[in-house]
Parts: structure tokens; C-alpha cells; sequence
């Protein structure tokens, strides 16, 4: 992750933030209420999103059009932040778009949700929601970085994640009209 001015953050503490942050909302301070963990990550996270977009187009002049900040977010914002651009765009011009990161790096370090043979069937299930539950919970940070940025950007939006083949990540951002 790198800032303005040639400052740069190593990966390893981006992924320790993040863990600890999930840990802390989810398993601390909010453990029986996931929704609201949720919403104080994805909150957390539109707060950098916001401060970062600022910084990124201080001397850009305004986009003229919703596709316009969507693919600086693709481009110059995601390589910013990941040294990459966005994999894929979809849109259906109709104030929906898909971002396709095919290797997202913040969720390579977890384990693809799995259903491995047990003897106890209900087991398996109550793992594999404790497993996508946790894996949400790290998109929730992501989510409101994207929503952050836009909504410094003039655009309010609802952003949500979904893990399609691990560690490949969509992004559906959907414009509030």
C-alpha cells in the first residue's frame, strides 16, 4: 500500500492491521452483533478511502461522469494501493458496475471456504459460516475504501464483495440515484 509522497506501508502490517481489526470488532468488542462488526470495519475503511481518493486526485480535475471515477478507481486508485489495476469492469449502464480483481492480495492469506468429509455433517456447516462469516469480515474494510473513495468523488454508492474462486474478489458498486 503506498501513500503520496513516496511513503510506503511493508504488506505484512496492512495484513496484521487487518486481522487485528477483524478480530477485535468481530470477536471483542461485538461479538454476538456481526452486523454491527461489520458495519465498524466497512466504516473504518471508508474513512481511508475517502482521505485517500483526497489525496490521489488533488491535482486532478473533477470527473465529468460516474464511469469516469469508477475506472480511476480501477486504474490509478487500485494501482495505488495494490500496484495493480482492477482485472475486469462491468457495467450495465444503469449505475451498476463489477470490479474483477483476480488476485486480490488481502484475502490470500485465508483459507478458501471448504466442506471437508466429517462424520458430523452440521459441523461442517457451522464451520463453513464461521469460515465465510470471518472472510467477509475482511471485506467489509475493502468495501468501504471503494465507497470512501467514490463518495469523496461526489458519488454515493453501496459496495459489496463477493469471493467468486479464491482469492479472485468481485466488487459490485451500485450508484444510489
Amino acid at each position: 500500500m503506498v501513500g503520496g509522497g513516496g511513503r510506503e506501508v511493508a504488506e505484512s502490517c496492512v495484513d496484521v492491521l487487518m486481522m487485528e481489526m477483524v478480530m477485535l470488532y468481530s470477536g471483542r468488542f461485538y461479538s454476538s452483533k456481526p452486523d454491527l462488526a461489520a458495519r465498524r470495519i466497512e466504516a473504518i475503511g471508508f474513512q481511508v478511502g475517502h482521505q485517500l481518493s483526497e489525496r490521489y486526485t488533488m491535482e486532478r480535475p473533477r470527473f465529468s461522469d460516474h464511469l469516469e471515477a469508477i475506472k480511476f478507481i480501477c486504474k490509478d486508485f487500485w494501482s495505488e494501493l495494490f500496484k495493480k489495476q482492477i482485472d475486469n469492469l462491468k457495467t450495465n449502464h444503469r449505475g451498476t458496475f463489477v470490479l474483477q480483481d483476480n488476485w486480490f492480495r488481502w484475502i490470500t492469506h485465508l483459507s478458501p471456504v471448504s466442506s471437508e468429509s466429517t462424520n458430523d455433517s452440521s459441523a461442517v456447516v457451522a464451520a463453513d459460516n464461521n469460515e465465510a462469516q470471518a472472510t467477509n469480515m475482511y471485506l467489509c474494510f475493502p468495501c468501504g475504501i471503494i465507497r470512501g473513495a467514490l463518495s469523496n468523488l461526489g458519488i454515493p454508492c453501496a459496495v459489496s464483495a463477493d469471493i467468486t474462486n479464491h482469492p479472485a474478489c468481485s466488487f459490485v458498486v451500485r450508484i444510489k440515484a
